[in-house]
């Protein structure tokens, strides 16, 4: 008798204590049927359809809270609370609750775009404006970021949709690294390449397709500027490896006798008294025979017989017009790559020939290492001389079917 006193009324209606505890034990068993029917959605229905994690948990969510939401509706309803009443109160408290709550619910709305469209995924290697880092979650209101040095960033979802995202792991991870070199006037641009390039080839880790490159960027006021663009495959490595090349660019410079050259400045002299006084101060022109100017001269004469045309001329230069045709007709000849219809995967592909095959032939025929058959089979594609089957790959030493342009026309 005493938990069917009225305790409390709403309205006309009066309840009871046992009415609440009704009400509670409904919504509890309400809670309970929600969770397990959410279980056998993203256990049963979406991990068939293979939806990845992310997805199932999203759906998960929002299942959860959609149904909750209905069901605590009708339980109070069937309860016999008068839900009009309360929608001026709701209402209020709703607009309330927008305007103090709109960033949170910016920042899970943008959640819901990133795990739906997926720009980033956990693991990839991202830049976030200034923070560098590999994404460890992306939650409903924020993602985890771990930087380099070992420090978790919590940044808001919004952020990744209000602002520019690079992405090295979002689809080809391969990327480039830039690095500037300037030299001093004068210097030999032949063997400043040549010195750029071997830093290139000599890491283990740059890609030998793309190939590296040096491009001759600018005259600038006090030194030649060049740029050595180089590939790798893990963006992760490139603070490392950017430090390593500038190593080996540093010895190589030093090496074949360049200089790196400072700011300075030129001064023009117009007074006779002082052109006079710097003339007996300054050495002789007969000082250029001095012993230090000569050890300068024999250091730079033989580092140029040390140099011989080979090795100063990368493949590409060192190759003519007329030796690659020639080359490309020896490779359609009989006792060439063979070239044939070949299947894989159902599919047939006409008149195409192997990568693997073609770098053995380069280097039993040519003599030439695998690093430079495979930059000269590079060579042939940027060329538009062969091109892989599906135009889906460089040329690599692998088992890829690679086709001649002549042979479609």
């Amino acid at each position: 008798m005493l938990l069917g006193e009225p305790i409390f009324s709403l309205g006309q209606k009066s309840y009871s204590a046992l009415q609440l505890l009704l009400l509670l034990a409904l919504t509890v068993s309400l809670w309970f049927l929600v969770k397990g029917l959410v279980f056998l959605i993203k256990s049963y229905l979406l991990s068939r359809l293979g939806a990845n994690r992310n997805i199932q948990e999203v759906v998960g969510t929002l299942t959860q809270y959609i149904l909750l939401f209905l069901g605590l509706i009708i339980l109070l309803q069937l309860w016999g609370l008068d839900l009009s009443a309360l929608a001026i109160i709701a209402s209020v408290l709703g607009v309330g609750i927008g305007f103090g709550l709109q960033n949170i619910a910016n920042n899970f709305i943008s959640g819901l775009i990133i795990i739906l469209e997926r720009p980033i995924q956990v693991g990839d290697f991202i830049k976030l404006g200034d923070l560098v880092g590999t994404v460890q979650s992306v939650g409903a209101r924020s993602t985890q970021i771990k930087t380099w040095d070992g420090v978790s960033i919590i940044v808001p979802n919004s952020r990744f949709l209000e602002s520019e995202v690079i992405n090295w792991s979002h689809g080809d991870s391969t990327s480039a690294i830039r690095l500037p070199i300037g030299v001093a006037y004068g210097s030999d641009i032949k063997r400043v390449r040549v010195a750029l390039l071997k830093a290139a080839r000599e890491h283990k880790e740059i890609l030998v397709t793309p190939r590296p490159k040096v491009l001759f960027q600018e005259f600038a006021d006090s030194s030649l500027n060049f740029e050595l663009r180089v590939w790798l495959l893990e963006p992760r490595h490139q603070f490392r490896i950017k430090s390593e090349l500038n190593y080996a660019i540093e010895k190589n410079l030093r090496d074949y006798g360049i200089e790196i050259p400072f700011p300075q400045r030129d001064l023009n002299l117009k007074s006779s008294h002082l052109k006079h006084l710097i003339s007996n101060i300054l050495p002789t022109p007969d000082s250029k025979h001095s012993p230090q100017s000569q050890s300068d001269q024999e250091v730079d004469q033989y580092l140029r017989s040390s140099l011989n045309d080979d090795e100063l001329d990368p493949l590409e230069d060192r190759l003519t017009e007329n030796e690659i045709n020639a080359l490309v007709k020896q490779m359609c000849s009989d006792k060439g790559v063979s070239i044939q219809d070949r299947r894989y995967r159902l599919n047939i592909y006409p008149a195409c020939f192997i990568g693997s095959e073609a770098v053995n032939w380069f280097v039993k025929h040519y003599n030439y290492t695998r690093e430079e058959a495979i930059e000269l089979g590079q060579i042939l594609v940027e060329r538009g001389i062969i091109h892989h089957v599906l135009d889906q790959h460089p040329f690599k030493d692998s088992y890829l079917f690679y086709r001649f342009c002549d042979h479609e026309k």
